[in-house]
């Protein structure tokens, strides 16, 4: 598939509010952005409808199009909002409150007298326990209990409970089981939708392993039944070309995979992010960079380090473990829609509580009575009186008024300076999060360049790399579209793992050399099944690894395709040194003990070619207006740059707005931007 034609290729982002289509025809170069209303009672409507818009303004029919990429939110809004169906568990005896005993620990926002356990998606009384039992090493120690499986499935069936997780135990080392009591469920209760973790996680963790299945079964039937449509839509519009779905680890993979392990697309959308990121910042020459995506509702944060998002197996959707490789990404309930209000006790708040698309802001003018944070952008001057070219005017005098009647006045300051603290609140909450993917993983945000999207991240940009330290932005060519460029440079991907554990000294390096292979086999065969040709694949090979008496461990690459006495050595090494970046310090001493193996396969597409723009003359012509903005030191007249105008190589001052389309940049006195030929603002801050 990727050595196909070089037609032209879509990338499809689907938001709450709304849905960002990128189409790049890589023979002309040419880059065409369409902004469609989202659907929400059926997102598949605004997807081919943002598809129609941007073939329809590139000149260009279904059947021209190479290939369709999309990013979605359809799994993880099920999640969220719990709206799944009703789900069964099937486990091994003695287990059937391996979910409601979880973990121990309390979440570090929470307190620990009143952090009340989140409710299971299976309660106890539809899981049911079978007799038969796999050791650690993959024997049978008992029989499965067949008779156990068939009942459990007629109370299923009977209840009309749909959707089964099966979970046996050490079914990572011997997945007989749990494929045997697959098929006895199936042939019992044909209309239901069975996931078993052998399939979806083969890792050791009960709990883990359980909560990703289950979440996976929960996610399946309206996930199948969306990709269905979305095929359908397309075959509509005339379209053949494959349908690429991305996954919550940073590439894309097939139709066929995503029904059957649908939890991989939970980050679907910030992963698109995230790897847009990495593909403008080495567009421009950076390789590592701190990416933040700020909506109307929310802001993700990730760390890219040498052009590749960092990977975690330890993220959470909605409070539940999910164990899958997933991008690290730090969210919180940050945005332009965020709303400031002033507590009991006399504190500013800002957020986690958002205004969303209806009523929006107060400026917008559509029932909002609530200043937020675009309302103190506004109020301040960082943004002209108006959003989308124009074409969507904000009340000024309404977001000022709010502002003085619901914080300024109840805390005795001054309007301006009640705006700027809901702004000053804002970015010392994103900084926090900014530092969890990086103080927090051994990296200093002071190395690394900022690129803030979304529709209200380039106007953070500035305040929060001063909070950072942060010398350098780079503002990408269209912000608020970074999403669904991310899906034009993704790559085929999908990742192979199977816990493994072996403890020094006697390391089975045969069994391990077994298991890599069988893990490459499996590789092998979804790049086979994917259509990938032998010279755009790629497989990797990494492992997991701690201390003994550890608990939990860190992924490391396997050097090369041997298991010998070179490269066992040479994985414990590098293992050491990401202990000691991480913790600052490492124990050459204590024993290493291997736990997962994971093959990592992808299947390399040619990066996008974005359009160069043509060498620009004097800034000052794309001057649109200036109107007198407010900073801590007072009120500056500003220039208010058109983007559109401005070409590579232009060079300017802050204080300065940047307006376009999808996003306002705004760049505080002292910074000083440059732009690249290939379109990002080049921002450099030297107060």
């Amino acid at each position: 598939m990727p050595a196909g034609k070089a037609g032209p290729v879509i990338g499809v982002d689907t938001g709450g509010t709304f849905t960002d289509v990128i189409l790049l025809d890589p023979a002309s170069r040419r880059l065409v952005a369409a902004k469609t209303p989202s659907s929400p009672a059926d997102p598949s409507q605004g997807f081919v409808a943002g598809i129609a818009a941007a073939l329809d303004d590139a000149h260009l029919a279904g059947a021209d199009v190479e290939r369709v990429l999309h990013g979605t939110t359809v799994a993880t809004n099920l999640i969220l909002e719990q709206k799944g169906p009703p789900t069964a568990l099937l486990t091994t005896s003695g287990f059937k409150y391996a979910l409601e005993i979880g973990r121990q620990d309390v979440p570090r926002r929470s307190s620990l007298f009143a952090w009340v356990k989140p409710k299971r998606p299976v309660s106890p009384q539809w899981i049911y326990e079978i007799g038969g039992r796999i050791d650690a090493a993959g024997a049978e120690l008992e029989p499965l209990d067949e008779a156990a499986i068939a009942a459990a499935a007629q109370a299923i069936r009977e209840e009309g409970i749909a959707a089964v997780a099966i979970v046996f135990l050490h079914s990572y080392a011997n997945p007989d089981h749990e494929r045997r009591a697959a098929e006895i469920v199936r042939a019992a209760y044909p209309g239901a939708r069975v996931s078993i973790s052998a399939e979806v996680l083969p890792v050791f963790r009960e709990y883990e392993r359980s909560m990703t299945t289950i979440l996976n079964v929960h996610v399946m039937p309206a996930v199948s039944t969306y990709v269905a449509r979305l095929e359908a839509r397309l075959a509509e519009r005339g379209i053949a070309a494959p349908l690429l779905l991305m996954k919550s680890s940073g590439g894309v993979t097939g139709a066929a995979r995503v029904r059957r392990v649908p939890v991989e697309t939970v980050l679907s959308g910030p992963a698109a992010g995230a790897v847009g990121a990495a593909f403008i910042g080495a567009a421009a020459g950076f390789r590592d960079l701190i990416g933040i995506d700020i909506g109307g509702t929310s802001a993700d944060i990730t760390l890219i380090a040498n052009g590749e998002p960092g990977l975690t197996t330890t993220g959470q959707v909605a409070g539940w473990p999910l164990a899958l490789p997933m991008i690290d990404i730090a969210t919180i309930g940050a945005g332009g829609g965020s709303i400031a209000r002033v507590s009991g006790d006399g504190a500013l708040l800002v957020g986690p509580q958002s205004a969303g698309a209806e009523p929006g802001p107060v400026c917008y003018s559509r029932g909002g009575t609530e200043p937020t944070v675009t309302d103190a952008h506004l109020a301040l001057g960082h943004l002209p009186p108006y959003l989308l070219g124009g074409t969507f005017p904000l009340d000024i005098a309404a977001a000022r008024r709010a502002i003085a009647s619901r914080i300024a006045e109840p805390l005795g300051l001054g309007l301006d300076e009640a705006a700027r603290g809901i702004l000053a609140i804002a970015d010392n909450n994103m900084m926090g999060a900014v530092r969890v993917v990086s103080v927090e993983r051994g990296r200093d945000p002071r190395d690394f360049v900022l690129v803030p999207f979304g529709g209200a991240g380039p106007l953070h940009g500035g305040s929060l790399a001063r909070l950072l330290g942060i010398k350098t932005l780079l503002v990408p060519p269209a912000p608020g579209v970074l999403s669904a460029l991310g899906l034009l440079a993704s790559n085929l991907k999908a990742e192979f793992s199977r816990t493994c554990i072996e403890r020094p000294p006697d390391y089975d390096t045969g069994r391990i050399a077994g298991i890599f292979a069988e893990l490459e086999a499996e590789a092998v065969a979804w790049l086979d099944g994917e259509g990938v040709p032998f010279e755009a694949r790629r497989v990797t090979r990494q492992a997991s690894l701690r201390y003994r008496h550890q608990g939990f461990e860190l992924f490391v690459p396997w050097p090369g395709g041997a298991v010998d006495d070179a490269a066992l050595p040479a994985t414990i090494a590098a293992f050491h040194r990401e202990h000691e970046r991480l913790y600052t310090f490492a124990q050459p001493d204590t024993p290493v003990e291997i736990v997962t193996l994971r093959v990592d396969a992808a299947g390399i597409f040619p990066p996008p070619l974005l359009p160069e723009l043509p060498r620009g003359g004097d800034p000052a012509a794309a001057i649109t207006g200036r109107q007198p903005v407010s900073f801590a030191d007072g009120r500056i007249d500003t220039p208010i740059y058109d983007r559109t105008r401005l070409g590579a190589g232009a060079a300017f001052a802050g204080p300065a707005i940047v307006t376009q389309l999808d996003a306002t940049t705004l760049l505080l006195p002292g910074q000083t931007a440059e732009v690249h030929p290939l379109g990002s603002l080049v921002v450099r801050d030297d107060p």
